[in-house]
């Protein structure tokens, strides 16, 4: 039997510390799994449910976007993917009886844990202008009112329309072609805030804005570079590919701020290695870098490697840079004016430690770097990323087996989405081909991302906002302007599962509209419907939902979207096509994908009996460069580097380990030692002590940031400080209890994407003490 949700907040007053964990997964983590999914779903329902994650004829996880091999293990399936299932497979249910007892008021009081946990939402609702409760409202009245405010708009950029992860390829392609045929690009998307970066690198450099790699790849490197990344709690079926990676001989390096136990020693459950005989040792070598370091780090290897090429020519890849990339002159040149002393201070490693490191990769006959947010949410992380692309093609390893890039994705189906187009700057080839397609004009002009979509809101330039899965207020940075902003706007709408902070902070007006999840049957037009996610490696697949759904009449989002288009286009404006028809059998939808965006070509036959396919990705398949000049292109960045003034910290926000994104699972992060609590800060225990703090006090986190105004502060209350094994004046802390401190204008050059793991503080004695953590 499912346990009752929660009735309060949680109470930091009971946050205890212990010693962090040097090995990760094993049996507790599977005892772990099995608690959650059986206080959320019951027994039963469990079973049910987990065995047919991530299987060729079940659902795809709802979790991260790691891919499966051809061949799966029985339960495919991770500590926090079965989390991530158990909370949309629950038993607790949100209907119009929860929101006469609750008011907006007495909501607004619970944190982000008590709102995910009350479960899942059964019917659409509606915030009147001025009430102090949702009502109910049939589906027809809902979507007659979305409708309706749109049709009203003065413009079509005076709307937003954000997009999760979680959307597949058809709710995702039908959604931009609704925004399309409304008349803007405002498609901003969790993208904007994680791997944005990644993409414009990519793109910039190898000509594509993904990875390069297989998960055959990574089991066949010689040499793994896993940077800015916690697999273990991210991304845990990522520690089973590079266990396989390392019994076939591979090295392992850990590049990051704080040790994290799953790249220390990995117990694979699945194994009796893992149970019975102390798992693997995966990291040979742990560098501890200091936070935003990473360009100098790779800058560093680079230099090492073109000196050492001074006197062996082999250590260069001569044939490949020659055949296939431009630009290597001037790269060789400003690296060798690059002083050793400046990337000795970016990164807080000795010269003979990055020279060794250098080695390494000059040893390696394929290697390939894995990262994540570390390296994307920084100012100058798309420089970053383009020196790591620089240190591959050195030794040419884009494009052959077991080498590559490979930017690690969160969301399952983050990279799907953008794929078939949920961006706000749509290449001209795309909507050129959706203009055939449809027969309709789209617009051309490029739309808001989620940092210019949240000034616009501030601005009152926006009236609607329209949210496809998400949290955007608790995941987007600059909490308290990021609020009055949503405030701002005439209509806020949010397609969701579950409920979370972006139900309770609204516009005027507020629509909820509940809708089917992954693990949900799905029928539609008297048949079951599957839908088509790509993971985090370009492959695509099927997934479809085994359960039934929590309310009878739940729409899914592709049938909101298809309604919502057919209350909107006549057949005379927008685009044309059967709405009806859409909503009825998605594989339509999918013949429509398969003759817009490249690759998709046979779409129906390619994802039948559960078989993937990849899309085509030049660089990997043919080592073909789609840039500016047909070429992989080496690039030049002048060194950058967070400066921490004195007596301040820099702080990266990042999760606990019993949460993914904004949702949060449970109280602790047991691999960190966190138990029961969240308002932590991991610090340096000698910078606490220079402070004038000691271990285990409480104190408020003021962030500082100069910007166009002045300087400008945020303050977050009440965190215990934890003396931590992290680099001298580097902090940690999870969001979103931090976001509040991440300055809205604060950005990465070229990607926009937030600055959340550089962000200076200072330590002030906390005002009052956190008794529970109610905003």
């Amino acid at each position: 039997m499912a346990t009752k949700a929660p009735r309060e907040n949680i109470d930091e007053s009971d946050l205890s510390v212990r010693a962090p964990k040097t090995v990760a997964v094993g049996v507790p983590a599977v005892v772990h799994a099995l608690q959650i999914a059986q206080q959320q779903m019951g027994v039963a329902r469990t079973a049910q449910t987990l065995l047919r994650v991530n299987q060729k004829d079940g659902f795809d996880c709802p979790g991260c976007a790691w891919p499966e091999e051809d061949k799966r293990h029985v339960a495919e399936f991770c500590e926090n993917g079965a989390k991530a299932v158990a909370e949309e497979a629950t038993l607790r249910r949100v209907g119009p009886d929860f929101f006469a007892r609750h008011s907006i008021a007495d909501l607004a009081a619970y944190d982000d844990w008590w709102l995910g946990q009350q479960g899942r939402l059964t019917h659409p609702v509606i915030l009147d202008e001025g009430a102090s409760h949702y009502r109910p409202i049939t589906w027809d009245d809902a979507l007659r009112e979305i409708a309706g405010a749109l049709s009203a708009l003065d413009d079509p950029d005076e709307a937003v329309f954000y997009t999760s992860g979680r959307t597949s390829n058809e709710a995702a392609f039908l959604y931009q072609l609704l925004v399309r045929g409304l008349g803007t690009n405002n498609l901003p998307d969790c993208s904007n805030m994680c791997h944005e970066s990644s993409g414009a690198a990519l793109s910039e450099t190898i000509g594509i804005g993904k990875g390069t790699v297989s998960i055959e790849d990574i089991h066949a490197a010689d040499l793994l570079i896993v940077a800015g990344q916690n697999p273990g709690t991210n991304h845990p079926r990522m520690l089973s590919a590079l266990e396989k990676a390392k019994q076939r001989g591979a090295r392992i390096i850990a590049v990051n701020p704080l040790p994290e136990a799953g790249l220390l020693r990995f117990e694979n459950p699945q194994t009796p290695r893992g149970i019975a005989f102390g798992g693997t040792a995966l990291a040979d070598d742990f560098v501890q870098i200091r936070l935003g370091g990473d360009q100098a780090l790779f800058q560093g290897i680079g230099k090492h490697l073109l000196e050492r090429a001074e006197t062996d020519a082999a250590i260069l890849d001569t044939a490949f840079i020659e055949t296939f990339t431009s630009g290597f002159a001037a790269y060789r040149d400003a690296l060798s004016a690059l002083a050793w002393d400046d990337l000795v201070t970016a990164t807080g490693l000795s010269v003979d430690r990055i020279r060794a490191l250098g080695d390494v990769v000059a040893e390696s006959s394929a290697t390939i770097v894995c990262w994540a947010m570390g390296l994307t949410q920084h100012k100058h992380s798309v420089p970053t990323l383009r020196e790591v692309v620089n240190v591959l093609l050195l030794r040419g390893d884009i494009g052959r087996p077991g080498a590559g890039v490979c930017p690690v994705r969160g969301h399952s189906n983050v990279q799907g989405d953008r794929t078939v187009g949920i961006y706000e700057k749509p290449s001209t080839a795309f909507l050129d081909a959706l203009a055939a397609e449809f027969s309709f004009e789209p617009p051309r002009e490029h739309g808001f991302d989620t940092v210019q979509a949240i000034r616009a809101m501030r601005d009152g330039a926006v009236r609607v906002f329209f949210g496809m899965g998400g949290n955007f207020v608790s995941a987007t940075p600059d909490t308290a302007v990021v609020e009055a902003a949503m405030a701002r706007v005439d209509l806020s709408v949010q397609v969701s599962t579950k409920l979370n902070r972006s139900h309770v902070v609204t516009g005027r007006r507020a629509i909820i509209l509940p809708t089917l999840g992954r693990t949900d049957r799905d029928r539609r037009g008297g048949a079951e419907q599957r839908v088509t996610v790509e993971d985090s490696m370009g492959a695509v697949h099927a997934s479809r939902g085994r359960l039934a759904p929590p309310e009878d009449g739940l729409l899914s989002e592709v049938a909101i979207v298809a309604r919502l288009c057919a209350l909107l286009f006549d057949g005379e404006t927008g685009p044309r096509a059967d709405w009806t028809s859409l909503e009825g059998d998605y594989a339509g939808i999918r013949q429509h994908i398969s003759r817009v965006v490249p690759g998709f070509e046979d779409y129906e036959q390619r994802i039948a009996k559960g078989r993937t396919f990849f899309l085509p990705n030049p660089p990997r398949d043919e080592r073909r460069f789609d840039t500016v000049d047909g070429r992989a292109r080496f690039t030049v960045n002048p060194l950058e580097y967070p400066r921490i003034p004195e007596g301040r910290l820099l702080l990266q926000t990042l999760r606990s380990h019993d949460q993914y994104n904004t949702t949060i699972y449970g109280k602790d992060d047991r691999y960190r030692g966190i138990h029961g609590g969240r308002r932590v800060v991991l610090a340096h225990i000698d910078d606490i002590r220079e402070q004038g703090f000691a271990d285990g006090d409480l104190v408020d986190l003021v962030s500082e940031w100069q910007g166009p105004a002045g300087l400008q502060e945020r303050r977050a209350p009440s965190f215990r400080l934890v003396a931590y094994d992290t680099p001298r004046r580097n902090a940690a802390a999870y969001y979103p209890e931090t976001n509040v401190l991440v300055p809205l204008d604060s950005v990465a050059d070229v990607s926009g994407t937030p600055t959340s793991k550089s962000v200076v503080i200072r330590l002030e004695p906390a005002r009052s003490p956190a008794a529970t953590g109610a905003r």
